[in-house]
């Protein structure tokens, strides 16, 4: 299997059977230059070739100063690509078995930290895409600054959206659990979890 994965490898990074509107829709300058447009780009032939998952980084996204600048920079790097991707899945009928999950490891504040943005806890946004996601959807919200969510009845824990990739992906976080301690461990921790059911087709 290790042969097999290694000999398919050339294949795969060879982006000249790419036409040139495909390049251009995810904003492929060179093909294969480690950039996130070919990065997106190599993610769709992976998942092309049967690869359950797949992770792809941007690596600076983390604007401590300069926030006017450098975050012009990274939303370049992204948006194209990003929106390429899911234009590109759903053209070739693939979207809607393909789960696109997009967001950062935590939230930033909306005040500044000299001339960039702090880590923040209490708003996160995301957006997921495919996959059994219904289009179009808002879901949760915040105060006019982002500071934090609102109590709408649409606040999203990690545990919630833990439960529902698990249920888009066939399981049920509540069955899988196993004894720890005296706990029904699961996937989702111990607390209480739902699956976000008004998101889902």
């Amino acid at each position: 299997m290790a042969f097999r994965m290694q000999s398919s490898i050339p294949e795969l990074t060879d982006f000249r059977s790419e036409p040139r509107s495909i390049l251009d829709l995810y904003g492929v300058k060179q093909p294969g230059d480690g950039t996130f447009a070919s990065n997106c780009l190599l993610a769709r032939r992976l998942v092309e070739r049967g690869v359950r998952f797949v992770q792809l980084y941007h690596r600076a996204w983390d604007h401590h100063d300069n926030i006017s600048g450098n975050m012009a920079v990274s939303a370049r790097d992204v948006d194209q690509a990003c929106a390429g991707l899911v234009k590109d899945l759903k053209q070739r009928g693939m979207l809607d078995e393909t789960l696109i999950i997009w967001g950062g490891e935590f939230g930033r504040t909306p005040m500044a930290q000299g001339n960039g943005r702090d880590h923040h806890i209490l708003a996160f946004s995301i957006w997921l895409a495919g996959g059994g996601i219904k289009g179009g959807v808002t879901y949760g919200s915040t105060d006019d600054l982002g500071y934090r969510y609102l109590e709408d009845g649409q606040q999203v824990h990690v545990r919630d959206l833990h439960a529902t990739l698990l249920h888009l992906c066939g399981i049920d976080h509540q069955r899988l659990t196993y004894k720890f301690q005296g706990l029904d461990a699961r996937l989702t921790g111990v607390e209480p979890a739902r699956v976000i059911r008004e998101i889902l087709v």
